[in-house]
């Protein structure tokens, strides 16, 4: 080929990627003038990586877009499709200023990271959002679970229900949760149900509105779902450790546009429907199901609750308790060989500086909390039963049994028994909604009689001590012995020293009404 050919072709070429180039880079540079001389983001531009969780949409919604460019911001949110890895490692490198995550999967996934930025609030919690659902046939109840063997469970890896599956394998110690020969792993809330409806799998981990239409079903019942728990699958906001560091306005700035976002939407119930249901493209009747599955936590309960900022009153930290629980959770399953809080100090993962501020300056004045206030939490009411009522309840199932030490021969509970017991509150706190019946067993040796008076004393014993040291509702849990009536399953091979050693014991069983 002759040179000028090739300097032909070679001009045509280089026009050819100049167009192209042009074409790409020009829309950028029209954007970013276009914006330099408007009112958008006159302080520069807020980046956040987020996913399609519905309890993320008032951060990335219209109204936030709003209220953020009156703080003189303009706002990009990036979905992800929950790819939690890059989230995190991209907000340690500061492409994004701020990330959305759940407190576990943030404990799973940024630990390798070294945690690359605190927690500055809690945006939201799973309320029935999320489910184990299993074929009634096969599985009807979470104790039926706790003693299957031959079941598979059909869940997603890696997502808020994923972690509803862990708490319950945790709490309730149900093995075949565990076994990952049993789990078959899915794409998706539909792809669980489809394994589930075609029979491939007997237990499914579902959010909706899946859960909905396996319950519609009458061959599929709900072993437990989130709408029953508290402080189990929590929402975050995290910034980066660059933005707070170097630009602490541009946080005041989102927290003060996103809590007056959230008053908005609380305030105007039809706009929120309207705009969940443009944004995701569904009916306003899907959008109305979806708010049923989350609650949004209000800035005075980001203090008072979840913080503990407010020194005027009690507060209980939740989010230092819901992380802890987190790390249980996830090493009780093996994810860690120990806790994954760096020196088990919940309190290096959190920053309460800019809650701490706005409860300051606006929790004292009604600002972003009324009108339109949320409801927050109402603590359940129980209603006294008589013991044929109490007979009458449904079983929901027994939390992990711990050995409760009693001193030799009698009913006094011993400071390593109160331990024991105080690790089984823990996990109770995660389920307000049930009833609570503490029951005392005895081996299979001595009296019968004998055995249930001394298994009762012991079963009223744990009860004082849960009401006194826990200040648990006297309605809700009452106490029974059973002496050596409902022994445990003898194990493969086991000794008989060593099964008569798992006899006496003390189970925290959860039970509800039937209905």
């Amino acid at each position: 080929m002759r040179l000028h050919t090739k300097l032909a072709l070679g001009l045509v070429v280089l026009g050819v990627v100049s167009i192209g180039g042009y074409r790409i880079v020009q829309p950028m540079l029209d954007n970013a003038s276009q914006a330099s001389v408007s009112d958008v983001g006159a302080k520069g531009s807020i980046h956040i990586g987020v996913d399609g969780w519905v309890g993320y949409f008032p951060l990335c919604s219209p109204e936030m877009k709003k209220n953020l460019n009156r703080e003189g911001y303009g706002l990009r949110c990036t979905d992800d499709a929950a790819d939690y890895q890059s989230r995190f490692q991209l907000l340690k490198s500061s492409e994004y200023d701020f990330v959305v995550a759940t407190v576990d999967s943030y404990l799973l996934n940024g630990e390798a990271l070294n945690y690359p930025g605190p927690i500055i609030t809690v945006l939201d919690e799973s309320k029935g959002g999320d489910a184990i659902v299993a074929r009634q046939s096969k599985v009807p109840t979470l104790e039926a679970l706790k003693q299957a063997t031959d079941v598979h469970i059909a869940f997603t890896p890696d997502s808020p229900s994923h972690h509803l599956m862990k708490a319950v394998a945790a709490h309730f110690d149900v093995p075949v949760l565990r076994e990952k020969r049993r789990h078959i792993e899915s794409e998706g809330s539909e792809a669980a149900y489809a394994k589930l409806v075609d029979e491939k799998a007997d237990v499914a981990v579902l959010w909706e509105p899946e859960v909905s239409k396996a319950l519609a079903k009458p061959e599929f019942v709900r072993l437990l779902g989130t709408e029953d728990t508290q402080q189990l699958i929590v929402d975050i906001l995290i910034a980066s450790q660059r933005v707070i560091k170097q630009n602490p306005d541009q946080v005041r700035s989102l927290l003060k546009a996103y809590f007056r976002t959230l008053k908005y939407y609380r305030e105007n119930n039809a706009g929120l429907v309207k705009d969940i249901a443009r944004h995701y493209d569904i009916k306003k009747s899907t959008a109305e199901e979806l708010l049923k599955g989350v609650r949004w936590i209000t800035m005075s309960e980001n203090a008072e609750d979840w913080y503990g900022v407010d020194h005027q009153r009690f507060s209980s930290e939740a989010l230092v308790r819901t992380i802890e629980s987190a790390g249980d959770i996830l090493e009780d399953n093996g994810d860690f060989s120990r806790s994954p809080i760096p020196d088990e100090d919940p309190y290096r993962l959190i920053n309460s500086t800019f809650i701490k501020e706005m409860y300051g300056a606006f929790g004292n004045t009604g600002g972003f909390t009324k009108p339109g206030a949320s409801k927050g939490a109402t603590p359940v009411r129980f209603d006294a039963l008589s013991p044929t009522q109490w007979n009458q309840l449904k079983a929901v199932g027994s939390l992990k049994t711990r050995q409760v030490k009693f001193s030799s021969g009698t009913a006094n509970l011993t400071l390593a028994g109160k331990e024991k017991i105080d690790e089984v509150i823990a996990d109770l706190d995660h389920y307000p909604n049930f009833r609570v019946e503490v029951r005392g067993h005895t081996g299979l040796r001595g009296n019968a009689d004998a055995n249930i008076a001394l298994s009762q004393q012991r079963a009223d014993a744990v009860l004082r001590y849960i009401r006194i040291a826990h200040d648990l509702d006297a309605n809700r849990i009452r106490a029974v012995g059973l002496g050596g009536s409902k022994p445990l399953k003898r194990r493969a091979g086991e000794s008989s020293r060593a099964y008569n050693y798992r006899l006496p014991r003390v189970e925290i069983a959860l039970v509800r009404e039937v209905l």
